[in-house]
This record gives structure tokens, sequence and C-alpha cells, in this order.
């Protein structure tokens, strides 16, 4: 829908004209903006990309006062017949290049949270072993160090599920540069592309929604570790509070991450990936650790069969969270067993995180296979949603 005019003079130059909104570091000197180059095309197609080199047609209107990521300004600019450069064909703004960036954003948004979350555990953990209270340090009290081991493994399981996103995306843009360089090997080339293509289209959204819901929770937590000085801006842990909050909004809110990996979870993707494992990696040597990662699985293609055999496109969709936390959770389990090859460190983290990851697997399980749909039916009564 966006509003932004671009157009095109006899001589083939143009110009942009118009208002754009929340625009990340909008006072940059060069900037990608996409505006509408085809008036009579009112959807993405309709959208090009344009380089702008900043002059004197444009006006930063505003600068948002924002919650957090103060170092980073969200600008309002205003465009009034600035000469820009279009980037690459017209009317491919979106639906190629953009979207072709966004997959590259989801992993840089992924491990920004990922580092504020690291960040926050390290001041949360530090502060526990210096804060004395009842003549002992607070990390030693239960109800702490339950809080910091859980803050210590999830950032152990998004930093794994991250180099494994990382590595599938390294994977499809060398295929990609590899067909550029060699056209003849494109048609050989042509399979490894496409599943690493789906592969991409799968772990990305995955990631994101995995990474920065938890790094939210965890800074929350660690606020909590803190108690009341956490809530003052004498310690560190306000501010990482602040800024990993937009984490999961920008670059796709954390809904949008989930439809996206929830279509790519119902094609078989997770399995066809979780074969791959097993089949490049010795996990029996595991034992009981690969036994619960196998329970996940497990677990979890119940879930997706009892879904596609009930073809209730609503049903799927109501409970499209829950099969995208139990997918994210089986395959960071396998990345896991993976990392215990190699360090008996790894394997106890692998432990922890799998025994919690089966509980909390087997309650979203057992309500998607209740097939209670009383609740869909409240939520669109309490929210006054026509049936």
């Amino acid at each position: 829908s966006a509003r932004l005019k671009a157009w095109e003079d006899e001589n083939g130059n143009w110009y942009l004209n118009g208002v754009k909104r929340f625009i990340t570091n909008g006072c940059a000197e060069v900037m990608l903006v996409m505006g509408r180059s085809e008036a009579d095309i009112n959807d993405a197609r309709g959208l090009s990309l344009f380089i702008y080199e900043k002059d004197e047609k444009m006006e930063i209107r505003r600068i948002e006062e924002k919650l957090g990521i103060h170092g980073s300004p969200t600008c309002e600019l205003q465009f009034n017949d600035a000469p820009a450069e279009l980037l690459g064909v017209r009317k491919r703004g979106l639906i190629k290049y953009t979207m072709e960036l966004m997959n590259g954003a989801r992993l840089g948004v992924s491990a920004q949270a990922l580092g504020i979350a690291e960040a926050a555990f390290r001041e949360a953990n530090t502060y526990a072993m210096k804060r004395i209270q009842f003549n002992r340090t607070i990390n030693k009290f239960e109800p702490v160090y339950e809080m910091l081991t859980n803050m210590s493994v999830n950032i152990e399981a998004a930093r794994t599920l991250l180099y494994e996103s990382a590595r599938i995306v390294d994977m499809k843009e060398g295929i990609e540069k590899k067909i550029d360089l060699h056209p003849e090997k494109k048609l050989e080339l042509k399979a490894d592309l496409r599943i690493y293509s789906q592969y991409e289209n799968l772990f990305t959204p995955m990631l994101k929604c995995y990474v920065t819901e938890m790094g939210n929770k965890l800074c929350y937590d660690a606020i909590q570790v803190h108690g009341g000085v956490g809530y003052t801006s004498s310690f560190n842990s306000e501010r990482h509070y602040r800024d990993i909050r937009i984490t999961n909004i920008y670059e796709g809110t954390t809904q949008l991450q989930v439809v996206a990996a929830a279509g790519a979870i119902h094609k078989g993707l997770v399995s066809h990936r979780l074969d791959y494992y097993e089949e490049k990696h010795d996990l029996s040597s595991l034992g009981t650790i690969y036994k619960k990662a196998k329970g996940l699985r497990e677990q979890l293609e119940k879930g997706l069969k009892h879904l596609q055999e009930k073809e209730d496109t609503v049903y799927q969709q109501y409970h499209s969270r829950r099969i995208v936390d139990m997918a994210s959770d089986t395959i960071i389990g396998y990345l896991m067993c993976i990392d215990s090859l190699k360090s008996d460190k790894k394997k106890t983290i692998a432990d922890f995180f799998l025994s919690r990851a089966g509980y909390e697997m087997e309650s979203d399980l057992d309500y998607i296979l209740s097939d209670d749909t009383s609740l869909i039916n409240l939520h669109e009564e309490i929210l006054g949603i026509p049936g």
C-alpha cells in the first residue's frame, strides 16, 4: 500500500514525490526507497526500488520519539520531486528485491535480539552473584537460579538456530552466485537452489519468531533478577528491556513470521531437514538425549498429521503458533544434539533443553489433538468478530 509516487520524465530520469514514514536511519546520505512507479497498478507489481542520494529535495519532517534503540533515528521523510536512480528492473521493487533483502534482515534482527539478550543475561548473572540477601547471594535461591539457568539455555538454543539459519542463507546465496558465474551449471544446480530457497523461507521467519520472543522474555526476567534497582536507569537492564522490544515488531511482526513459517512446515520441510541431520551425523551415541530429540519429532509429526487430516483451514491457522513453536524446539533439539557430539557441556545443556521442551510440546500437542473449537468461537464472541 505504499503511496510514495515515483515518476519518469521524457529523458528517462526518475523522481520521488510524497511521504515515507517510520524509516530506519532515514537521515542517511544514501538510501533505498520503494515507490509506486506504475500509476495504473495498485498491487505489489506497481512498486519499484530506487537509490536516492540526500539533497535539498528531501526534508526530514520529524524524528520519532521511541521507547528504545535511541542510537538509530526513525524518520518521517518528505520527497519533493527528488531525483533518484532506478535499481534493477521496474515493477520488481517488492516482489523480488525487497523480499530478497527480507531474509537477510530477519537474520540481522535475530542477531540483534540475541546480542541484547546475552548482554541482559550477563548483567543479571553478575548482579545475582554479588547481591546478598539473608546472608547468601541471591543466585543460590532456587527460584532465581532456575530463572538464570533458563536464560542461559535459551541463549544457547537461540544461537544454534541462528548459526544454522545463517548457514542456510549462505548456501542459497552461494548457489545463486555460482549460477551467475557459471550459467552452464544452472540446470545442474537447480535442485539445490530450490531446496535451499525453501529452507531459507522456513528458517528465517522461524528464527526471528523464536529469538526475538525469547529475548523479550529474557530481558523481562533480567529486570526481575535485579529487583527494584532494575527498574531504574542505574543499571543497564532497563535499557536492554526497551531496546529489545522492537525486535519482534520491525522487519515483520512475530505474527507474520508465524504465518510464513507455518506454511513451510506444512509442506514437510522440517521432516526433510531432520532426515538430513540424521543421515549426516551419528546421533545414536548420545543415548537418551537423542531419544528425547526423536520424541519431539514424533510429537511434531503427530500434530501436523492431525491438522492436515482435519482439512480445516481455520483450525490449522488457529494452531499455527503452536506448530511453529513445536517445529522450532524440534530443530533446535537436533542441532543441540549435533553440538553435543563436540562438547560435554553442550550435552548437559541439550539434555536440559530437551527435557523442558518435551513437557511444553506435550501440552501443545494435547491442545491440537483435542479438536476443541469452542475457544475459537469464544474468541469471536469476545472480540465481536462476525462468523
